[in-house]
């Protein structure tokens, strides 16, 4: 068990050149990452096995407060569905909405040998701007992801199966959709998390094919 523990460690923390893949969704009241309200975030750490495939974690995800001064859009309200003044949303403030992710992808860095997170999202430059943004506004020291590199499944989708949309995407990958709880950070990171683990397998059974084909010539 303890050298399963080992080797799992060693894979993961070399795959990525010491980053962490980590799937992060935001729901925001817009689009503009310095005024506009970020709403909800959620987390998918992934995990690799001793045969090197990744496989996503469950989420970890928190509602979380407008900050004082915010816009919110109500047309970024109709597609996400959220209602900023529900009390039952359990929403916290930013800075205790950064601390619930962070503290368990620090503590899947240190389980991993990983050095730093790295944030994959479908059109992930979003997702990024607006963590960056709350980190910088509530002052919060101990960010773990990379600061400005991440991974896109809108690239990956595209290069994989020809889809950047992130429904057409999952479902050429083999994954059901449910335009329902589409737009739930939690339901999106969860779907996201899926398609970037089936791309990275998708490439490790090619090298490994590639690899028995220059073997075997």
């Amino acid at each position: 068990m303890h050298k399963q523990i080992e080797d799992y460690a060693e894979h993961l923390s070399t795959r990525f050149r010491g980053f962490l893949p980590v799937v992060v969704d935001v729901e925001t009241g817009g689009f503009d990452a310095r005024h506009d309200a970020l709403l909800e975030i959620a987390a998918v750490m992934v995990s690799m096995d001793s045969d090197g495939v990744l496989s996503p974690e469950p989420a970890v995800s928190t509602h979380v407060e407008a900050f004082p001064g915010s816009h919110i859009d109500p047309k970024a309200l109709e597609v996400n569905g959220i209602d900023p003044d529900q009390p039952l949303r359990g929403a916290v403030p930013e800075r205790l909405a950064l601390e619930l992710i962070f503290k368990p992808v620090r503590t899947a860095l240190k389980a991993s040998g990983c050095q730093r997170a790295i944030l994959v999202g479908h059109n992930a430059a979003f997702d990024l701007g607006f963590l960056n943004a709350a980190v910088q506004r509530t002052g919060h020291k101990r960010n773990p992801f990379h600061p400005f590199s991440c991974f896109d499944t809108a690239t990956l989708g595209g290069l994989a199966y020809g889809q950047t949309v992130l429904s057409r995407a999952v479902q050429a990958a083999g994954f059901e959709w449910n335009a329902d709880e589409a737009h739930s950070a939690v339901y999106d990171a969860e779907r996201t998390a899926a398609l970037f683990c089936t791309i990275v397998n998708r490439w490790r059974h090619f090298e490994e094919l590639e690899r028995e084909r220059v073997g075997v010539a």
